[in-house]
């Protein structure tokens, strides 16, 4: 009785002191850090309060189907999301995967989307706009990868996509602006297509799931991952160096921040970790550049998100003739993901000439800026690792999208909750996202990756 009497004194002592307004005078205790604390317990940590992370921590919410029920974490290395994989990216959305599991999220990314308020909806708050422009994605092949292009597209029919193949004649006619030349086949997204505000969607997921009682935003305390010793996979072991997680997603039942956080998160009481091996490494994201431009004669309003044979890829920014676009550096041309600095020759150097070959207009282009963000990359296959660890049974992961897992994020969350809340998938079965492809050395390929 005293115990529990003397629990529920603190407990009070706890309740007042934020009502003091700064603490003692201001004074704030030694090793105190600094912003709010995480609460003592949750039942769901999720480590990376990116889009993915937070559309988890609002499937958990909507999925459990009551409020005050699971106690649900969202932490955040980064709360001003100033180099967040989401807000930088460019933010589109297609259905033009290779994949079957890749293009079934996609669809229901789009539905969900498309539905938005529906699902993120908050009573007497204004109405989610996501400001979508469903102008497509335009894709085009060489003539040795027609012939791949044409099964993909195939397998994309099958599976309820609404896509055109064009020959070089009717891509003319249709967008008069491309040169053609080197141009074998082309597809084109006709449905659910094009791109989003990623900011929006990012705070939607978050408004709604606190609202749900889906858990706060906290700083993240640093901890520390495995040391990787072999690129796939790492043994299983302890100590190593200290990394970023960034957009690693992952919960621990059971966590606690009593005793004080050490620097490192346990998980079911054991603070080894497997390294995340499809990031390749610590640091693990490589990261990529995105560039604008002005060009006053370039492509109107039907201009898509085009990606080159060469790699490079644009889509219109507005509608006063104004770019976005970049193209993926090769593997000895990576920068140093410790330094998000933009390289500008990069642009003049590669991208622009490949723009302009492929647009004529855009031999005239002004550059106006550019950024850098991080690419969430799996080294591996290209493609997000989903699911719970082979060993440890508290732990799951949702990581490694590899450009796509802004537009899959809505069904990654879904699909994750399900596995937490149910035991298993019941709306996607993407049992061939886990993590037993990586162990047994069997890449599951996706062509579509820009």
């Amino acid at each position: 009785e005293l115990g529990l009497g003397l629990g529920r004194l603190g407990q009070i002592l706890k309740d007042q002191v934020p009502a003091w307004g700064g603490g003692w005078g201001g004074w704030t205790p030694p090793g105190t850090p600094p912003g709010p604390r995480p609460p003592e317990e949750a039942d769901v940590v999720v480590v990376g309060g990116g889009v993915v992370g937070w559309s988890v921590a609002y499937w958990l919410k909507a999925l459990e189907g009551r409020r005050h029920g699971m106690r649900v974490l969202v932490v955040e290395r980064d709360p001003t999301y100033s180099q967040a994989s989401t807000v930088l990216s460019v933010g589109g959305i297609r259905q033009q995967f290779s994949l079957p599991e890749n293009i079934r999220m996609s669809r229901f990314s789009a539905s969900f989307l498309r539905d938005i308020n529906e699902y993120l909806g908050v009573l007497n708050e204004p109405p989610v706009d996501i400001q979508f422009q469903p102008s497509g994605y335009l894709f085009l092949a060489p003539p040795q990868g027609a012939a791949r292009m044409e099964a993909t597209v195939r397998l994309q029919r099958e599976e309820g996509v609404q896509v055109a193949l064009l020959s070089p004649t009717q891509l003319k006619a249709k967008f008069p602006w491309i040169d053609t030349e080197d141009v074998a086949m082309a597809s084109y997204g006709l449905e659910d297509e094009g791109w989003f505000d990623p900011w929006t969607l990012l705070n939607a997921f978050r408004r709604k799931a606190v609202s749900l009682g889906g858990g706060g935003l906290n700083p993240l305390v640093p901890f520390f991952w495995v040391g990787v010793t072999s690129r796939y996979p790492p043994p299983l072991q302890s100590g190593g160096e200290q990394c970023e997680p960034l957009n690693a997603i992952f919960f621990g039942r059971g966590y606690t921040s009593q005793p004080p956080p050490p620097p490192h998160l346990g998980v079911g009481g054991q603070p080894e970790l497997l390294s995340p091996i499809f990031f390749g490494g610590c640091p693990p994201h490589p990261y990529r550049y995105v560039y604008s431009w002005h060009c006053p004669d370039g492509p109107g309003f039907s201009c898509p998100l085009l990606i080159d044979t060469t790699g490079a890829y644009f889509r219109r920014d507005g509608i006063a003739g104004n770019y976005l676009g970049g193209m993926s550096p090769s593997e000895e041309e990576e920068p140093d993901p410790g330094d998000l600095s933009v390289d500008h020759d990069f642009f003049q150097e590669r991208v622009w000439p490949r723009l302009a070959r492929r647009v004529p207009a855009f031999a005239s282009l002004r550059p106006r800026g550019a950024w850098a963000g991080y690419y969430d990359h799996n080294a591996f296959d290209r493609n997000g690792v989903l699911g719970p660890h082979p060993k440890l049974e508290n732990l799951f992961l949702a990581a490694g999208f590899s450009g796509h897992g802004l537009q899959h994020a809505p069904a990654v969350g879904r699909a994750v909750a399900e596995l937490v809340v149910k035991g298993r998938y019941e709306s996607l079965d993407l049992g061939r996202l886990g993590w037993r492809r990586l162990v047994e050395g069997e890449p599951l390929e996706e062509d579509g990756v820009v």
